[in-house]
């Protein structure tokens, strides 16, 4: 009789990896960051849990991406006043903050709710080459 497996906090074991995001496509790299941090790629995975590792992203300002994105795609946010719609292209974020374009492309891949606010938690990006997290002994992870 096969039983299905379904993991315990206590079966969890955290690992973190280092990802270079240099000329690497934004939806590709996100895509693959999710799964690190939803744990999909352990034989533990279970649905309701947090069973993934931390992700250290390098080199966000540096990213690229395909078609007319720069010009064609826009982060939308509303205050919720009358005339709060603040509209901002891809092109003008990356020069500004492109640490927040890596971070929301992953935090909307991710659960909503409880389970994907504590996921997001373990994404940290920087958009220069240097971050702070020697003590974490970080994985490189090549991403093809």
């Amino acid at each position: 009789m096969n039983r299905t497996y379904v993991a315990k906090k206590a079966d969890v074991k955290r690992q973190w990896y280092l990802v270079d995001a240099k000329d690497k496509v934004l939806g590709r790299l996100a895509s693959k960051v999710v799964s690190i941090l939803r744990g999909k790629h352990k034989v533990i995975f279970t649905p309701h849990l947090d069973t993934g590792d931390g992700v250290i992203v390098i080199n966000a300002s540096k990213i690229k991406v395909t078609g007319r994105k720069l010009k064609q795609k826009v982060y939308r946010r509303f205050s919720g006043y009358p005339g709060g719609l603040r509209e901002v292209s891809l092109e003008n974020m990356l020069d500004k903050k492109p640490v927040t374009v890596i971070r929301l492309a992953v935090q909307r891949m991710l659960p909503g709710g409880p389970l994907g606010r504590d996921m997001i938690k373990k994404l940290k990006v920087y958009a220069d080459d240097k971050h702070q997290h020697k003590a974490q002994n970080p994985i490189a992870l090549s991403l093809a």
